[in-house]
C-alpha cells in the first residue's frame, strides 16, 4: 500500500500573504501621504487667496465668517472649513512667507526667490495639518519653527514627539551648545549628517523626577521605568533593545548600559551613562564596546554602530582630544536633571515655606 505524501507546511501561501500585506501597507501609506500633500496644498491656496483678496479689496474679518458658512454649505461632507480653521490657513500662509521665516529656513543654502518658496512648500506638504494647527502655531520664533519643520519632515515625528521636542526646548538646546562627536571622520557624509542631526548636545531627563545627581544604576533604573519618555527625548527612530546588554569576549563579560537600534541610520546605538564629568577613558571604553558590537552583533548590511556617552557635564576641549583618532563614531552629550528657573521669575514666585503657610491657613479656616 502506497504511503500518502507527507503534508507540506503551507509556506508558499504564508510568504505570499506577507508580501501582499507589505504591499498593501505601503500602498496605504503612499495614499495617505498623497492625500496629505493635496490637503496642505489646498489649505495653502485658501490661506493665500484670503490674504490676497483682503489686500485687493480691503475686506475685513467678516469675509472669513461668510466664506466658512458658504464652504460648509457647499461641501457638507468635508471637515476643516470652520472659521477657526480658515483663520489658521490664513496664518499658515503668512507665517511661512514672512521674511524672517524664509531667512531662517534658507540657512546656509543658496536658495532664493521662487526656489526658496518651493523648498518651503515641499517641506510643509510632508507634515500633517494637525501638527501645524496643534503644535507649530505655538512656536512664535521663525528660526525655531524652521528647525521643527525640517526635523519633523526628516524624521517623520508624530504629533506627540513634536510636542515633546518643543516642550523640552530642543531647538534652544541645539542652538546653545556645540555638538561634540567624531562622526565626520568616522562615517560617510550622508550618514555623518544624519547622525549629527540625531545627536543632541544635551538631553533633558527631568521627567524621571530627580532633582540632584544620583548613581548610574539608579539613573538607569529611572530611565528604563520611563523608557517611553526617554525614547521621545532621544528623538524619532530609536527602538529599545535592552539594558545592561551583555558582551562576551574570551571568557570575560562586559555590559552596555543601554542598547538601541536606529531605524533611519540602520545601526546599533550604544549609550553609556556617567553621572559625573566626562573623562578621557570613557571614550576608550565606548570604542571597545563598538568594536565588539560591529564584529559580533551588527546585522549584515547595517551601518557601523554608534556610541553616545551621556554624562553629567563635559569639558569641550577634553572631549575633542579624547575623540581624536577614534575609529568608531562616538558622540558626547550632557543631561539636565531639571530645568533652571528663568531669571525673570527668580524672586517673584512664592517659596515652599510660603506655599505651605497658605495651605495650612486655608485648612485652619476650613475647620
Amino acid at each position: 500500500m502506497a504511503k500518502k505524501p507527507a503534508k507540506r507546511p503551507d509556506t508558499d501561501y504564508r510568504e505570499f500573504l506577507v508580501a501582499l500585506k507589505d504591499h498593501i501597507g505601503e500602498a496605504r501609506l503612499n495614499a495617505a501621504r498623497s492625500v496629505n500633500r493635496e490637503l496642505i496644498a489646498l489649505y495653502w491656496h485658501i490661506g493665500a487667496s484670503i490674504v490676497g483678496k483682503q489686500k485687493q479689496h480691503g475686506w475685513g474679518e467678516a469675509v472669513v465668517e461668510r466664506l466658512s458658512k458658504d464652504l460648509m454649505r457647499a461641501y457638507p461632507d468635508m471637515r476643516g472649513f470652520s472659521p477657526q480653521n480658515l483663520w489658521r490657513m490664513r496664518q499658515f500662509y503668512l507665517d511661512h512667507t514672512e521674511a524672517a521665516f524664509l531667512k531662517a529656513f534658507r540657512g546656509t543654502t543658496r536658495l532664493t526667490g521662487k526656489k526658496l518658496s518651493q523648498a518651503v512648500r515641499e517641506i510643509l506638504v510632508q507634515i500633517p495639518w494637525g501638527h501645524y494647527a496643534n503644535v507649530l502655531t505655538r512656536v512664535e520664533d521663525a528660526a525655531a519653527r524652521a528647525y521643527y519643520l525640517r526635523a519633523t519632515a526628516a524624521y517623520g515625528w508624530s504629533r506627540n514627539v513634536l510636542l515633546h521636542q518643543w516642550k523640552s526646548e530642543a531647538y534652544e538646546r541645539a542652538r546653545r551648545a556645540r555638538k561634540l562627536h567624531n562622526f565626520k571622520s568616522t562615517l560617510p557624509k550622508h550618514l555623518s549628517d544624519l547622525a549629527e542631526q540625531t545627536l543632541k548636545s544635551s538631553y533633558s531627563i527631568e521627567f524621571i523626577g530627580a532633582k540632584r545627581v544620583i548613581n548610574e544604576r539608579k539613573l538607569e533604573d529611572r530611565l528604563i521605568t520611563r523608557v517611553q519618555q526617554f525614547i521621545l527625548e532621544l528623538g524619532y527612530g530609536f527602538c529599545f533593545i535592552g539594558r545592561q546588554h551583555r558582551l562576551e569576549l574570551d571568557d570575560n563579560e562586559y555590559f552596555i548600559d543601554l542598547l538601541f537600534y536606529h531605524r533611519f541610520l540602520k545601526c546599533l546605538v550604544a549609550i553609556d551613562l556617567k553621572v559625573g564629568a566626562f573623562k578621557p577613558e570613557h571614550s576608550g571604553k565606548m570604542d571597545f564596546y563598538l568594536n565588539v558590537l560591529n564584529d559580533r552583533e551588527r546585522p549584515k548590511g547595517d551601518n557601523p554602530s554608534i556610541g553616545i556617552i551621556l554624562c553629567g557635564k563635559k569639558n569641550d576641549v577634553v572631549v575633542e582630544y579624547s575623540l581624536r583618532g577614534r575609529s568608531n563614531p562616538i558622540g558626547v552629550a550632557d543631561y539636565r536633571l531639571s530645568a533652571s528657573l528663568p531669571k525673570e521669575l527668580k524672586g517673584k514666585l512664592p517659596t515652599a515655606k510660603e506655599l505651605q503657610a497658605v495651605v495650612q491657613e486655608a485648612m485652619h479656616n476650613k475647620e
